[in-house]
């Protein structure tokens, strides 16, 4: 029934086009979409679902939004993770015969973004590509927007996973047949295509043409397989999208993992390196804290060495370099962030430049950037590691054309006129004195018009409907001169023309036509002009972005008083009056109090950490890791001295959480998240663990935390923290050369404790959990009661010490601490950070009725 009608039979036919995307057809003033579309739409943008054809048996959902604010719209869409097809009239309404023609003129994906409105400036927008053929897997990462295009071969899907999930992908284009991506990207656009599109021969083939190379080796891709296909794939369903070729693609970069630390998920997330453990945005992440860029590219970078931080000495040394020329040099580094301080986004204005959407306003931003480098790399060019950053070309031709063809203050759309400066084209100075002319006389035959009527009111305007005329308000009708000939009719006045002002309207408005398309024209021609010069500025972006990160970093080691860490392949881990970069900066109502801490392969590479909750102890933990990493991206660290062994991954198991989608509960996260740790760690890795096993009861957890801590000693060696609340693993310290016991400083006076967040040689004696619980606000009779039965069940415990069932088997063992009873097992079950206090209160009703039934 729908497609009897025209309008409807143009809209399902595009649809055809694009299954996979919302359409909005552009009708008028409005883009609306139907059916199932305009439902989802709807829904998504919060707009009201109306309907055609109300009156048939099967009316047609439909929704709209304003062309002219479409732009917001769309990103929203987009943000939720909807693909969008936009189609547009591509003939002139007033010429059609019959309906309009239409046609799909962009496609906007989560992953592929060209224009830097609609992105994050300071984040990269990457689409990706995954496949496998032959048994091995392929990965391309590609920036649309800047023409970054990086390939990695990987061992698997379970690698492929944790990569995209590191990179904070948008969308992954994948061929249809791939299947293990159920719930392994959450949040993630999977888009699937023909597997035709992944052949690695035929990506080969095509990247090197693409790329002007007989063969890619130049770029280091020899002996990679489906990653090519993956890259190949990517740049022609970006193109499909985006209706142009990418013409600023700069290359191909490698990017094999085992170039960087590599960080899981668990890691990132504890760690809080870009996003907070709770929350939204920056704030109190490692990122926030870290960036003091002043450009967006500079922004993007920094996030991507926080990302995937070095494992290459010379690389990580040759940027400390360039961050201590400028911690010394504090006259350069003002100076170049005050230089950058105003450089627009050169990056992305180079890949609309060569899309050809670049703005006018985008190429005076262009203009005054290149103007503004100079200055800027003049600072770094007195500083010995910062040589190599500067360009040899600064594009000056680039900004002197924009400056010879450009106004200071262009309007923001071409079609708007106003943008090409008097003087340098006599044809265009010609219109434009025209112009300005017609519009003088227009002011004068308007004043002449005033005093021949004697109409104070009368005035000359203009609209495109019905271009100029005189308007005169109903009070004076009756003083209006016979020769004004009627031109509309209105509620509160009378519209007339003048064989004069129709003259002069149709000289002014000709004339005003002819200039804005011959601006339009020479703009373009400015535009393909410096389309050329897209290498040389993306080469200049990359050098800004780099000089603004290790201004960001130096201004960061100056204000928070870091040190250049020694970084070196030994293995040692050697800190002195170490900090928490994030944690220090916080209001917490006290001073933040530094610690050292040495590990060591051969003698202190397991070190058992014990201490009340509360304390400190996981600070103290991340703080190790934090600084480690800042150390192998390139920066100054939180401590008075640092030496840093390479880390080649950081493992963190810290806090309580659960995975209720999957069915999976706190302790079985913590089970996944160590077993991924014990397969993967290595000698040269640093691991992080917090109350191993507290999630069971005593003996089975007890059992695995000394499992586990044996196995990352003895087996895997991996300098590795281990707090814990189980005393008993101090005796791993007697049995094992590379164990050391530290635990967290407490004061105690009468029944109070306070914590010094000091770290000190040997273990605790005790855990102060009733004390932290009081600390906490557990109600002073619960505290009370919970003091009474300690004792109790410590007594019962030394004076019954039992036999305890093995973890695995049938095998019978006594523990090197006598078994505590049922009782103790229950209080050892419980964690008491977790609980509220009405749920404290009521277990110690539960434990007071198990004590009754076993006495």
């Amino acid at each position: 029934m729908h497609a009897d009608k025209p309008m409807f039979r143009q809209y399902l036919e595009l649809k055809g086009q694009v299954p996979d995307a919302l359409l909005m057809l552009r009708m008028g003033d409005f883009y609306e979409l139907f059916f199932e579309d305009a439902k989802v739409a709807a829904a998504a943008l919060d707009l009201t679902l109306t309907a055609r054809m109300k009156d048939s048996p099967e009316p047609v959902p439909m929704a709209g939004v304003p062309h002219h604010a479409a732009r917001s719209y769309i990103t929203s869409l987009v943000d939720q993770g909807h693909k969008v097809a936009i189609a547009e009239q591509v003939e002139d309404p007033r010429l059609a015969k019959g309906l309009v023609r239409r046609a799909i003129t962009r496609i906007v994906t989560p992953g592929v973004g060209l224009d830097p409105e609609d992105l994050a400036p300071r984040e990269a927008c990457w689409l990706a590509g995954l496949c496998s053929h032959q048994h091995r897997w392929g990965l391309a990462l590609m920036d649309a927007s800047t023409g970054d295009l990086r390939v990695s071969d990987l061992g698997g899907l379970e690698e492929a996973l944790e990569e995209l999930a590191r990179a904070e992908v948008r969308e992954v284009l994948v061929p249809e047949t791939l299947e293990g991506l159920d719930g392994g990207l959450p949040d993630v656009r999977i888009s699937r295509v023909d597997p035709g599109w992944f052949e690695p021969e035929q990506g080969r083939k095509d990247l090197a043409e693409r790329l002007g190379v007989a063969d890619l080796g130049a770029f280091g891709c020899d002996g990679l397989g489906p990653a090519l296909g993956a890259a190949a794939a990517l740049v022609a369903y970006a193109e499909q999208a985006t209706h142009t070729e990418l013409k600023h693609l700069r290359g191909l970069r490698t990017h094999q993992l085992t170039g960087f630390m590599e960080l899981d998920r668990a890691t990132r997330r504890n760690l809080e390196i870009l996003r907070p453990l709770q929350g939204q945005g920056r704030k109190g992440t490692l990122l926030g804290l870290m960036d003091r860029t002043t450009t967006s590219g500079g922004a993007r970078l920094l996030r991507e060495w926080l990302t995937w931080p070095l494992l290459d000495l010379q690389v990580i040394r040759a940027r400390l370099d360039a961050v201590q020329d400028l911690v010394e040099g504090r006259h350069e580094r003002a100076d170049v962030r005050a230089r950058l301080a105003g450089v627009a986004d050169i990056e992305r204005i180079a890949g609309k430049l060569a899309q050809g959407t670049a703005g006018p306003r985008d190429l005076v931003a262009l203009r005054r950037s290149v103007e503004a480098l100079p200055a800027a790399f003049a600072a770094a060019r007195g500083l010995r590691a910062l040589q190599r950053l500067v360009p040899e070309d600064l594009c000056p031709d680039v900004a002197a054309q924009i400056a010879h063809w450009l106004v200071d203050d262009p309007p923001l759309q071409i079609s708007e006129g106003g943008l090409i400066r008097d003087g340098v084209d006599p044809e265009l100075d010609e219109l434009n004195q025209l112009v300005r002319g017609g519009r003088g006389t227009l002011a004068q035959l308007e004043a002449r018009e005033r005093e021949a009527t004697s109409i104070g009111s009368l005035k000359v305007r203009y609209n495109r409907v019905f271009g100029y005329f005189i308007e005169v308000t109903r009070a004076n009708l009756h003083k209006v001169p016979e020769h004004y000939l009627r031109k509309q009719t209105l509620s509160a006045c009378e519209r007339y023309i003048t064989p004069e002002l129709k003259e002069l309207e149709e000289r002014v408005l000709g004339a005003d036509e002819r200039r804005k398309a011959l601006e339009h024209e020479r703009y373009v021609e400015l535009r393909e002009r410096l389309a050329p010069a897209v290498p040389r500025l993306q080469a200049i972006a990359l050098a800004v972005s780099e000089l603004d990160v290790y201004a960001s970093l130096a201004e960061l080691a100056v204000d928070g008083r870091y040190v250049r860490p020694q970084v070196d392949d030994t293995g040692d881990l050697e800190l002195v009056a170490a900090r928490h970069p994030v944690v220090e900066r916080q209001d917490l109502g006290e001073s933040f109090v530094p610690n050292d801490l040495a590990m060591r392969p051969r003698d202190r590479r397991l070190i058992i950490l014990t201490g009340p909750n509360m304390s400190g102890k996981s600070t103290a933990m991340r703080q190790v890791a934090c600084i480690a990493l800042m150390a192998q991206v390139g920066s100054f660290v939180p401590a008075d001295s640092a030496r840093i062994g390479l880390c080649d991954r950081i493992f963190t198991r810290v806090g309580a959480s659960d995975d209720l989608a999957s069915g999976r509960s706190t302790f079985m996260v913590e089970m996944s998240e160590t077993a991924n740790i014990l397969h993967h760690a290595t000698e040269r890795s640093l691991v992080l663990l917090d109350e191993i096993g507290r999630g069971t009861s005593t003996y089975d957890g007890l059992a695995i935390a000394w499992a586990v801590a044996e196995d990352l000693h003895d087996r895997i060696r991996a300098r590795t923290l281990f707090a814990t609340h189980y005393h008993e693993l101090l005796e791993l310290a007697e049995t094992r050369p590379g164990v050391a016991n530290l635990s967290v400083a407490v004061s105690e006076w009468g029944e109070r404790i306070l914590f010094l967040r000091r770290l000190k040689e040997g273990g605790a004696s005790r855990s102060y959990g009733i004390q932290c619980g009081r600390l906490a606000g557990l109600p002073a009779p619960v505290v009370e009661r919970a003091k009474k039965l300690l004792v109790r069940l410590e007594k019962h415990a030394s004076d019954h010490p039992t036999p305890q069932l093995a973890l695995f088997g049938s095998r019978r063992t006594t523990a090197a601490v006598a078994p505590p009873d049922r009782l103790r097992e229950e209080l050892a079950a419980i964690d008491p950070d977790t609980l509220a206090p009405r749920d404290a209160l009521a277990l110690l009703y539960r434990l007071k009725d198990v004590a009754a039934d076993e006495s």
